[in-house]
This record gives structure tokens, sequence and C-alpha cells, in this order.
């Protein structure tokens, strides 16, 4: 018995991959870094600066009605129905609401995290920051 010295790793073929070899059976599900399945992403994206009003009146009736579904689970459920309260008064004149409108955005990210309405609220935080960008 050989102490010290182990089996090296078979050297990757030519042609097979990126030529990256990080050893072990890669053949697994995607996971996060918190070990759950990421099956089933979706993806959005969102170009700032070219949002318009109408983006974001339409985001924002999503928003809502995707708060009134899960209202009965959301801790701040009051709270997020007066931010699109504030939002919609703002829509008429944002360049002087833009204080108001960046707190809004900055703010509901961080308030639907974790909740069935995360999605709607983070695109309609981030079409109130493309507004006015």
């Amino acid at each position: 018995m050989a102490i010290g010295r182990r089996r090296p790793e078979p050297e990757p073929e030519p042609g097979n991959g990126a030529g990256i070899s990080i050893g072990g059976n890669n053949n697994a599900p995607l996971q996060n870094v918190v070990g759950q399945n990421i099956s089933h992403v979706r993806q959005a994206a969102s170009v700032h600066g070219i949002t318009d009003i109408d983006s974001v009146r339409a985001l924002l009736v999503a928003f809502r009605a995707d708060l009134e579904r899960n209202a009965a689970g959301l801790q701040h459920a009051d709270a997020l129905r007066a931010m699109t309260g504030t939002v919609d008064d703002s829509l008429v004149t944002p360049v002087e609401q833009a204080t108001t409108l960046r707190g809004i955005a900055q703010a509901l990210p961080a308030l639907v995290l974790g909740t069935g309405v995360q999605q709607s609220g983070e695109a309609l935080a981030n079409a109130i920051g493309g507004l006015l960008a």
C-alpha cells in the first residue's frame, strides 16, 4: 500500500465540452445555492429608461389583482394597497412626484419578498424605476 499517492483523474478527451473537468458525476438537476431545485425557471428582464406610463399602469393593474388574490396571506396587504393608490395618483404628474415614486420603487421589493405577489411587485418596482430613469 502506497501512502500519499492518489489516483489521478482521467484527462478529458479533446473536443468534449469546454475542456474543464471538476471530477465526479456532473449529471444532476440544477440547484441554487441553498440546495433547492430550480427547474421551471422563468426569467424577466427590464430595460431601464424605456418604460412608459401606460406600461406602469398595466403592471399596477396586474399587481393589484395579485394583491387581492393573495391578501389573506400577506402581512403588509394594507400598506401595499396604500402604495398602489399612491403610485396611481403619482402617475398623473410623475416628474413632480419622482421622489415619492422612487421611494416606492425602492421599498416595494422588500415588502413583497417571499410572498405570492413577489413577481408582480418586483415587476412594478422595476417599471417605476425605468419610468424615472
